[in-house]
This record gives structure tokens, C-alpha cells and sequence, in this order.
């Protein structure tokens, strides 16, 4: 009620200029005026007009016609405040999903390895536009673009040591400040026990937001030892191919029906693939162990809340994809 009163109080304000300025005078004067960011106005604004203000920040990384994306989605909120219709900058894709799948997705995923996190997550962040983020990943770009965070946690790991749950803890906050993080992001490795779910939610809490969606991809484990001892993956990117479920267009096979190692290569890039060291049976048996003991209660941690989705990630691919779009809605 304090949000739709705020808006309609904002609306009367709002007439008298709402068209024919520029839209970085608006962006401007607003700020100047009611003396909040850009991302707080969006909720008021869409809540009050009862459209989308948040239409625009969907296509924010496309829409290089627009003005910067705070400032379309400012002037987003005015337009739809005063006129009372949905405002587009370019497309129809924005409005659909905005409406499927508003608010703003932080989501976790689970699943043991094998599960088929990695591939579903592509889809996921193909669909919606937001990037997953992996710890191995976000510590390399960290490192290497010597950020203060990854200048700490270079320094642990040539003295050989561990990088601590408060170094990763900042080095996502320092990550998600990204713009291709505005709209949302997947957390995809992190966090792996109790210590670091509790860590990530206070973190999250600093600017008023918590996770909101955990979807666990659930699999027999004979099924992910067959799926894990198949697996290649490309180590610049981290994808993940199968010998099975999903051949790189360059695998041969010998005479044996083994693939040829030097065939693996992956289809974007032609570069070649690898299997990892711990991707065998025996190796499976101990992450498992350790997923089941440490990471699986954290869903019991989160499903209070009732966004805790589990998923039958030993369906046929179609159908897990499926199971996931009908969770991933916000309706």
C-alpha cells in the first residue's frame, strides 16, 4: 500500500513534465527531486502505473539506441505513470519476458556433478539474459583483471593456501555490481555449505534483497556415474559435452567405439577438449559424499521460504528443459 501510495503521489508530480524532455533531463530532475537510484524507482513506479518500467531494463544490453539503462528505465517509470501505457524502446521480446518472469531472478543451483546444472543453466541464461557465475570462473576473471578482491585472493594462492569463504563472499559482491548483473544472475557452484548459504543471504540483505529462486537438479547416482565418465569439457568456457548425450561435431571413434581424443574438439571454438582428473567412478563416489553431506542441507535451509524447486534431472532432456521454464515463471 505504501509503495502504490508513494507511486500515485509521484504520478501528480510527474505530469507537468513527463513529456517532450530529453530522457536524461528527466532522469536528472527525478533524481534531484525525489532523491532515490534509479533501480529503487522501478518497483514504486511499475506498482503504481501497473506496467512495466522494468520492460526496458530486460533489453538493457541490447538496446544500444537507448539512453544508458537507468535512465530509460526512469524514464520508463514517468512515461507509464503519467500516460497510463507501457512504454517500449525496441522490440516485443522485453514486455514477454518481463511479464513471465519479473521480479528480478537471484537464483541458486544445485546438483550433485553430473546432474546437468551446467547445461540447463546455458538455456536458462539464453532465455533470460543473465549470466551464471561460477566461483572457478568469477576467481580467474578476478585474478587476472587484478581486482582488489582478486589481488587478495592471488596472494592466498601463491603461498598455497586455501582462498577463504570471505575472500569468494566478497568477490561476488564485487561481481554482481556488473551491469550484465542488473536483471539477475545464477549462482552456480556457491554456496556449498551451510557457512556460505547464511554468508551469501547476508551479503544479499546489505542492499534489501535475498535469493529468490533455488532450483536442485536431482539424479540417480548410477546415472551420473555414467554421465560424469562420458563428460569432456572446454576450459575456456566450460562447457560440457558427452561422448552420448552430446557428441562435439568433431568426435571420431576407434575401432573399440572410445572416442579419439584428438577429435574432441569443441563446435564453437575448434579447440580441443579435456576430461578432468576426478570425472571416474571412484573419484564420483567422494564429491558425492560430500555434496549429500554438505551442500543438500541448505535446500532444507531455504525451503521455508518456498522457492526451493526440485527438478528430475534424470528425465529426457526435453522434459527436464521443460520442468525447468515451468519454475523458472514467476506466475
Amino acid at each position: 500500500r505504501s509503495i502504490l501510495a508513494q507511486g500515485l503521489k509521484l504520478r501528480t508530480f510527474l505530469h507537468d513534465f513527463a513529456f517532450g524532455f530529453p530522457v536524461k533531463v528527466m532522469a536528472s530532475m527525478l533524481r534531484q527531486t525525489i532523491g532515490f537510484s534509479a533501480r529503487r524507482f522501478v518497483a514504486p513506479a511499475t506498482a503504481a502505473a501497473g506496467v512495466g518500467a522494468g520492460l526496458f531494463a530486460w533489453n538493457a544490453q541490447s538496446q544500444s539506441q537507448c539512453e544508458s539503462m537507468q535512465d530509460r528505465v526512469i524514464a520508463g517509470g514517468i512515461a507509464a505513470g503519467t500516460a497510463g501505457r507501457s512504454v517500449q524502446c525496441e522490440g516485443g521480446t522485453a514486455a514477454k519476458k518481463y511479464e513471465t518472469y519479473w521480479p528480478r531472478k537471484i537464483m541458486i543451483v544445485f546438483g550433485a556433478p553430473g546432474a546437468g546444472k551446467g547445461t540447463q543453466g546455458e538455456k536458462i541464461v539464453e532465455l533470460l539474459g543473465i549470466p551464471q557465475l561460477s566461483t572457478g570462473d568469477m576467481l580467474r576473471e578476478a585474478v587476472s583483471q587484478g581486482t582488489a578482491v582478486g589481488k587478495r585472493a592471488k596472494a592466498v594462492m601463491e603461498s598455497g593456501g586455501l582462498v577463504s569463504d570471505d575472500i569468494l563472499i566478497a568477490m561476488i559482491e564485487e561481481r554482481i555490481q556488473a551491469p550484465d548483473c542488473a536483471q539477475g544472475f545464477i549462482l552456480d557452484g556457491m554456496p556449498r555449505t551451510m557457512v556460505q548459504a547464511k554468508a551469501v543471504d547476508e551479503m544479499l540483505a546489505k542492499n534489501g534483497e535475498r535469493v529468490s529462486l533455488v532450483m536442485a537438479f536431482d539424479v540417480d547416482p548410477k546415472v551420473l556415474e555414467e554421465r560424469i565418465c562420458g563428460r569432456w569439457m572446454h576450459k575456456a568456457s566450460g562447457r560440457s559435452f558427452h561422448v552420448k548425450f552430446r557428441p562435439p561435431k568433431s568426435m571420431k571413434l576407434d575401432a573399440n567405439g572410445e572416442p579419439i581424443p584428438e577429435t574432441m574438439k569443441d563446435d564453437e571454438t575448434g579447440e580441443p577438449l579435456y576430461q578432468r582428473a576426478d570425472d571416474t567412478a571412484e573419484a564420483l563416489k567422494k564429491r558425492l559424499d560430500g555434496y549429500n553431506s554438505q551442500t543438500v542441507p541448505i535446500l532444507d535451509m531455504y525451503r521455508p521460504r518456498g522457492i526451493v524447486k526440485m527438478i528430475d534431472g534424470g528425465a529426457p532432456m526435453n522434459k527436464v528443459w521443460d520442468d525447468v521454464l515451468s519454475k523458472l515463471k514467476s506466475k
